[in-house]
Parts: structure tokens; sequence; C-alpha cells
């Protein structure tokens, strides 16, 4: 019996090419809202700036550093798809490492984020015959000038951020191609809200980050080129290739809750990274969600007066 020919068989293979096509038109549409959120929160804030006087206590040395760092694991389910070296999409377990650092002075608007993030994945394509391994490493840094209300309660931070990835898709199943290098660099607005409140007698500090890239370049074989005619045969055939929002809709984002225990202060929340390219004939996603768990600490730097 021919199955291709079936009616059943048709019926199933069009819900799944829709069912995969709503998944990403879902990512796409929160790709782009999370970009017009970090639009809208850089046009508001110069209104919001109008209505409340940039705050400066004088009773404040304004010399003084303060520094927040983060340290966090994360934990999460990847799906991976790069049609480079197989069309099936391949998910699995991630594992993540984090660190964070916050760089302002007191009584200032302006500070500086500095995020490091290494991850690794193992994946399985849907019908256990396949397996991928994937990791990558990323540096942020990013410029905000922040806003305040309900006495320093409620806090924006606003500005934009480049991000610099390198990595990898290795797939153990394949002889020819086996390896995609993932190299590319993105600029980005980016956000982060936070709002301190109380628990009964213990203090919160609910955190809200974003970023959404609108502009990058990233490295990319063409369709059908091996690495070996490009690095072994020098035969470049638009490998470097720029990339906006349209070509690359992205999103990052991490909503946490830090709670002191003990003598530490815990942070924990959820984590999202949507990674999406369509160049060369090439389609790539890395989708990740998960959870995160981490230490913070603060320090205050005093410069004394000779």
């Amino acid at each position: 019996m021919n199955l291709s020919a079936s009616p059943l068989w048709r019926i199933q293979t069009v819900a799944t090419h829709a069912s995969e096509t709503f998944t990403c038109a879902n990512v796409r549409q929160w790709a782009w809202a999370g970009w017009v959120l970090c639009l809208l929160l850089l046009c508001l804030s110069p209104t919001a700036q109008a209505q409340n006087e940039l705050y400066q206590d004088p009773t404040l040395p304004t010399n003084r550093k303060i520094t927040t760092t983060a340290r966090m694991l994360g934990i999460s389910r990847a799906q991976v798809l790069d049609t480079y070296l197989s069309p099936e999409h391949y998910t699995g377990p991630d594992l993540r490492y984090i660190s964070q650092t916050q760089r302002e002075r007191e009584g200032r608007r302006l500070s500086q984020l500095i995020t490091h993030t290494g991850n690794v994945a193992y994946l399985k394509n849907r019908a256990g015959s396949g397996n991928e391994i994937a990791g990558m490493y990323c540096f942020d840094y990013a410029l905000h000038y922040g806003f305040d209300w309900l006495d320093h309660r409620l806090q924006l931070q606003v500005g934009g951020r480049v991000e610099t990835h390198v990595g990898f898709i290795y797939n153990t199943h394949n002889s020819n191609n086996p390896a995609q290098g993932r190299v590319f660099l993105h600029l980005a607005p980016s956000a982060v809200a936070s709002y301190k409140l109380r628990a009964g007698s213990i203090s919160l500090l609910l955190r809200y980050e974003v970023a959404v890239p609108l502009l990058g370049v990233m490295f990319s074989p063409n369709y059908g080129q091996s690495y070996y005619e490009i690095f072994s045969e020098g035969n470049y055939d638009n490998n470097i290739v720029p990339t906006t929002i349209g070509s690359a809709p992205s999103l990052r984002q991490m909503l946490t809750v830090d709670f002191p225990l003990l003598r530490s202060t815990v942070r924990l929340g959820y984590m999202g990274d949507i990674q999406q390219s369509r160049v060369n004939g090439l389609k790539t996603h890395v989708y990740t969600h998960g959870v995160v768990i981490g230490l913070v600490k603060r320090f205050t730097l005093i410069k004394l007066a000779p």
C-alpha cells in the first residue's frame, strides 16, 4: 500500500507542517512584541524624566561605586533546528552558567551591565535516531540610563547593548558536514525594570530584563557550501551576512526575584532565550526556556579623601 497517497497521511503531514508554522509565527510575534516594548520604554523615558526630577541625594558622596554581581546556574529545555545539518528538530536539556556584573555610582543615572553566558545542550531528534551537541559563549555589554519612582522602589533602566556570540552545533549522525559554527554580533535595545517590595518581614526584589536584537552581522555558509570550500579553497560566497530584526528575529528575557536566605541573597526565576535566523537559504533557530538560580552580592567602594 502506498502510504504517501493515503488521505490520512496527507492530513497528518499538513497538520504537522501547520503546527511548525504556527510555532515559528508565535515566536516571531513575541520577538516583535519585545522589540516594540524596548522601543516604547526608550520613547517614554524622556517623558518620565520631565515629570520626575533627576534624583541625586546631596547628602551622599557621589564618588561611591556600587557593584552588584549575580552568579547563576540555569537548567532549561532547548529545541534546535539547523537546516544546514538536518531538517529535523532536536530537543533536550540545556545547562548554562550566567555571570552578571552591574556597575554604577551612587546618585548617578548611568550604569553598566556586563553579562557572560556559557551553555551546552545535548539533544535528540523525535525518532531518537540522531543526536546533536550544541554550545555557545555570549558576552554582552549594556549601557543604561535609569529612572525611579515611588520613593526609589520602582526603577527602570533603558538603553542598548552589544551582544557577541561564538558557538557550534555538532551532529553526531552526519559524516559529511557534521558541524555548524555560529558567530554573530548584535546591537539590541534593552531594558531592566525592578521593584522593591515586602512580604511580611522579608524584603523582595522583582526584576525583569529584556533585549531584542535590531541590527547585526553573522557568519553563515551558503546553501550547499561546505566548510572545506570556505576555509581550504577560499571560496567566499556571501558568508558574512548583515542581519536585521526581519532576518534574525530574536528575544532574550529574564524574570527573577531576589530574596534573603541565611546570610546570602538568592536569585530565582525564569529565563527565555530565542535565537532565529534565515539567511543564505538556511534556517536556524534555538529556543531555550528554563529556570535560573544563583547568588547576588552587592559591594560599595568608598574613595577616601587624602
